[in-house]
């Protein structure tokens, strides 16, 4: 399937199931503490994007002062920004999603996921990676194709 079709079906599900979620929710618990649940969780949202984007950001500073690769910091500081946006997201789908990309064990299999999709190569005083024995060869746009 390709990235394009796999989007239309993310932004035509979504919503879907969000409005499936206000209603069940909505007939268990009733309308006001319905809408309550949705402004506390966008709050909740707003907070862990400071308190844990601030952490993961002075952590991301540590390493790269050491002069180590913060790979997986700078991806886990992805992932809890994303996080953050689900649960400011109105909806209890999204809050879903967001609250479990704050577990992280399951970022921690995202990102095993992700290590195994993308390289990371590091500049280094010899032109970025691309030094004398690096075993990097350039291509021209035309001369390579996505796995």
């Amino acid at each position: 399937m390709s990235v394009g079709r796999a989007l239309f079906l993310v932004f035509l599900a979504v919503p879907l199931i969000e409005i499936a979620c206000f209603v069940l929710v909505g007939q268990a618990i009733g309308l006001w503490p319905t809408l309550a649940g949705v402004l506390v969780t966008a709050l909740a949202g707003a907070v862990v994007l400071r308190r844990q984007g601030t952490a993961l950001l002075a952590e991301i500073r540590t390493r790269m002062g050491r002069g180590e690769l913060p790979a997986r910091a700078l991806a886990d500081a992805m992932l809890v920004a994303v996080a953050g946006v689900l649960l400011l997201t109105p909806g209890y789908f999204t809050d879903l999603m967001g609250l479990l990309l704050l577990v992280p064990p399951v970022r921690g299999l995202i990102y095993a996921y992700l290590r195994t999709r993308f390289t990371v190569v590091s500049a280094s005083a010899e032109g970025y990676g691309y030094g004398r024995g690096s075993g990097t060869v350039e291509l021209d746009d035309d001369e390579w194709r996505p796995r």
